[in-house]
């Protein structure tokens, strides 16, 4: 049950924590049920910075969405968006292009659920739309895209795949279909498009944090969906032979702060690496 709310959501599983829900809690939002709250809170126990993360990783969509407005971007496609939480892709490209685009998908049916409500209230239908969709099928999802009118898929466009790699992509036969579906996406993008892709990294992390992000994802393993961490050189390989733009890939909270906003969030890590999670921005020739 969401805080506030004693009704369900048809389709949603309330025997098991949801990672977009638990997500939506860390970042302090509302679409969530006590079996993501509790899940939540026992992650936070054992990973104290959990929630600022999470938050690290919002400020740097926040900040990649601006940048990528900046450099003309007026289409967004936002896989595995979440829960409208903490400023949307499109409340953040508004502030600085009124006219751009966006197509949020998730494969959470409370995600999607908020953001048609979002949508409803605060979006423009002939400017925005949301897909309840799956990652793993790239060549249906961009059909999807497609007949929802909003953007032009033979026109550059940026791709945001934020907080969503570490999950794992799985097949059929249990196989990570993550990568090889980036891969595909890659592809499809017309030239002058930008990918935007972020991760949780074993990498180069501080001693406690590491150790703490090890037993957590234990957690997540055994009661909400398996995950995997990539290396610096595992994530930059997702961007394919796309150019990445400075600074390449870095942390989370290094990616290029001027460009925050009035409502990105302020995370205080004492070095960046505290952010635990790698990020990129890469365009196709």
């Amino acid at each position: 049950m969401t805080q506030g709310s004693e009704r369900p959501i048809p389709g949603v599983d309330l025997e098991r924590p949801s990672v977009a829900r638990i997500y939506d809690w860390y970042l302090g939002g509302t679409a969530n049920w006590a079996v993501d709250r509790e899940f939540g809170k026992k992650v936070l126990s054992t990973f104290p910075a959990g929630a600022q993360c999470a938050k690290a990783n919002r400020a740097f969509l926040h900040r990649a969405v601006r940048h990528l407005v900046r450099l003309g971007v007026r289409q967004f496609v936002d896989i595995g968006s979440g829960v409208p939480t903490m400023g949307n892709v499109h409340q953040v490209a508004d502030e600085v292009a009124p006219d751009s685009r966006v197509v949020y998908i998730d494969h959470e049916p409370v995600a999607v659920a908020h953001s048609r409500i979002l949508l409803e209230r605060h979006g423009d239908p002939g400017r925005h739309a949301v897909i309840h969709g799956d990652l793993r099928e790239p060549d249906r999802l961009w059909h999807a895209i497609a007949d929802t009118g909003v953007v032009d898929l033979d026109a550059p466009l940026a791709l945001l795949v934020t907080a969503v790699m570490h999950i794992q992509q799985l097949g059929p036969d249990g196989r990570d279909l993550g990568p090889e579906a980036i891969a595909r996406y890659r592809g499809m993008l017309p030239p002058g498009s930008y990918l935007a892709l972020s991760q949780l990294t074993h990498e180069g992390l501080p001693e406690d944090i590491a150790g703490q992000l090890h037993a957590v994802i234990r957690m997540y393993d055994s009661d909400v969906s398996k995950h995997v961490l990539r290396s610096n050189a595992e994530i930059t390989a997702l961007f394919g032979d796309f150019a990445l733009l400075e600074p390449g890939v870095t942390w989370t909270a290094a990616w290029r702060p001027e460009e925050s906003g009035p409502d990105t969030p302020v995370i205080d890590f004492a070095d960046p690496s505290e952010a635990a999670m790698l990020a990129g921005v890469a365009r196709k020739p």
